[in-house]
């Protein structure tokens, strides 16, 4: 959308008109799934190693069955997403989402659990890459940042949901079954997510870029734009793909994501999503009951991930609140301070040099700092610094960094837990330093950018 800083206060369309909002809300949509299919393992582990006598090498490997799903998912969902538009493929993932959670309701042995849990990861991969990429498409740039970190806070409120949803299942003493009365309960949410998307529309953007302006304008109009706003938001997208075919490219899709052209956004998106796997956080919210388990304490684990999931939650709202105020760049500072103090003392309780009863305050301190900064930054940064013709291919390697790290943690986080309680968080301390240095250095602010100027921005070489 046009900014408000290159044109009069009037270009924006309203953030109060229903349309505009039921597209970022149906889209967010997904970040709740994302956070539950995700997070709903954590309640299962106990009964998965009794199920299946797993030892932690093999419970490892369970958990982040669909974790490989999620790297495969954002590895490839950006091809079909910039071909066929993020709307569309997000149906597509939508379906996967129902039949995974009634394939693990289901599931008659191992191998068939894993292989729906698969299924689920390549839904929560691929919505991780294309679900912020429509939104950060649609929204005005004033507002791009908050918006796109709606998706994050579905995510977390989805890892709440999960966890809520684990203790009333737990509560209802349902026997061996409970575990797929855990999984299964997914498949509502994403069948409502599903119905949903047959009332939005494709992005504007991605519409002009293959040339379909009418259905373009068709767009803009639904999400409340006035006629001469929707002639203006053509003619500058017109201009910006222009732009980008006198450098080589076609329309979307028919530009190359290439290293020596568009170097500074893959580093940066790798960078920042591999940082956010690299402060534990989802190890942690994987493993959060064993955890507490293994640290003790006056409150059942199940009650201990809830306060972690509620903290998660009002710190995420917080930053999106903060994200275009401060800026990025600020939040992620900040936030690799507080998390590397708080993981190093979690790392030391858990090892029994501080009291361990510090474990619950130390991660409940580690969210208050993870969630305003890396985790409500990420899939922001990531879908607005690619150019538009690349934005799906782009945004596909800095989600299938986050989650190919992702599921190398999960995998050998409980045989190193196992040697030593105590060196997993160490360790992510020791990277939210190393992140501090590389962000203050390289990292350079995107709040209030119009996607249009985002290559100017960060230099991306011109031909």
């Amino acid at each position: 959308m046009a900014d408000t800083a290159s044109g009069s206060p009037g270009t924006e369309p309203s953030l109060l008109n229903p349309a505009l909002l039921a597209c970022i809300v149906t889209a967010a949509l997904a970040g709740l799934l994302f956070g539950f299919d995700t997070a709903v393992i954590s309640g299962t582990t106990d009964a998965l190693t009794k199920q299946y006598h797993l030892d932690p090498t093999w419970l490892g490997i369970t958990v982040s069955s669909a974790l490989w799903g999620t790297l495969v998912g954002a590895l490839f969902a950006g091809i079909p997403g910039d071909r066929f538009g993020s709307r569309d493929t997000l149906r597509v993932l939508a379906l996967f989402y129902v039949v995974a959670g009634l394939g693990c309701a289901f599931a008659w042995s191992w191998g068939s659990l894993m292989a729906f849990r698969v299924i689920a990861g390549l839904a929560v991969g691929g919505s991780s890459v294309l679900a912020p990429v429509y939104i950060s498409e649609i929204a005005p740039p004033s507002k791009r940042g908050g918006l796109v970190a709606a998706f994050q806070f579905n995510v977390i409120f989805g890892i709440l949901l999960a966890y809520i949803s684990n203790a009333i299942i737990a509560s209802l003493h349902l026997g061996a079954d409970e575990w797929r009365w855990k999984f299964g309960v997914a498949a509502v949410p994403a069948l409502v997510f599903m119905l949903l998307l047959f009332r939005i529309p494709n992005s504007p953007r991605w519409l002009v870029g293959r040339g379909e302006e009418a259905q373009a304008k068709q767009s803009l109009a639904q999400i409340g734009m006035k006629p001469a706003q929707v002639e203006r938001e053509i003619g500058e997208f017109r201009d910006s793909f222009a732009s980008d075919h006198q450098r080589g490219g076609e329309q979307t899709g028919g530009e190359k994501l290439s290293w020596s052209r568009h170097a500074k956004p893959i580093m940066l998106a790798v960078m920042v999503a591999g940082f956010n796997q690299l402060s534990g956080i989802n190890a942690l919210l994987y493993y959060l009951n064993d955890i507490f388990t293994a640290a003790g304490g006056a409150l059942s684990p199940d009650m201990q991930a809830i306060i972690i999931g509620v903290v998660n939650a009002a710190f995420t709202a917080l930053g999106m609140l903060l994200i275009d105020r401060l800026g990025r760049k600020t939040l992620l500072l900040i936030g690799s301070v507080g998390m590397a103090a708080c993981l190093a003392v979690a790392g030391l309780a858990m090892g029994g040099i501080l009291p361990k009863p510090l474990v619950l305050y130390a991660l409940i301190g580690f969210i208050a700092f993870f969630a305003p900064s890396t985790g409500a930054v990420i899939w922001v940064y990531i879908s607005e610094v690619f150019p538009t013709p690349v934005r799906g291919r782009g945004s596909a390697i800095g989600a299938s960094t986050h989650w190919g790290l992702n599921a190398v943690i999960a995998a050998i986080f409980p045989t190193v837990a196992a040697m030593s309680a105590s060196l997993p968080f160490l360790f992510f301390a020791v990277m939210m330093a190393v992140q501090f240095v590389v962000v203050l250095v390289y990292f350079p602010e995107t709040k209030g950018v119009p996607l249009e100027e985002m290559e100017k921005k960060l230099g991306v070489s011109m031909r």
